[in-house]
């Protein structure tokens, strides 16, 4: 049996994660913004294509923002959370970010980072299962 964490580095870790949460707050915002801003001020602007994109990106945001929403209020149960959030939010930067730059311009070479993103959603999605069936309660 472990010795019970220190009052203030619980406190800490409770911090940490609730700033997490508010990452993961503010990401679910911007998908929502995205989503009514092409809708409203670019849909004439776009072809189907960067269309299609812009609506994947705002999706897969807002799916993965309330995953790490979710994920982050297990902090107290899953020592290896940090590295789970930051594979969330590495994926949404990377993938999101790739497709809403690729609607937009014409610099399509970042078609390869889209990939990378959604391999940190898979890892993020893999350890946050492997981490749940690992536990054991205390």
């Amino acid at each position: 049996m472990s010795a019970p964490e220190h009052p203030s580095v619980e406190k800490h870790t409770a911090t940490l994660y609730t700033k997490w949460s508010a990452v993961f707050v503010f990401q679910a915002a911007v998908s929502v913004a995205a989503g009514a801003f092409v809708t409203h001020a670019l849909a004439d602007a776009l072809d189907a294509n960067a269309l299609s994109w812009w609506h994947t990106g705002s999706q897969y945001l807002m799916y993965h923002a309330l995953a790490g929403l979710i994920a982050s209020s297990l902090f107290h149960y899953l020592p290896s959370l940090k590295t789970i959030l930051r594979f969330f939010f590495v994926g949404n930067i990377l993938f999101v970010g790739s497709l809403y730059i690729m609607s937009l311009t014409d610099f399509r070479i970042l078609g390869v980072v889209t990939p990378l993103g959604g391999t940190c959603y898979l890892i993020a999605w893999f350890y946050l299962g492997w981490s749940l069936w690992r536990f054991k309660k205390p």
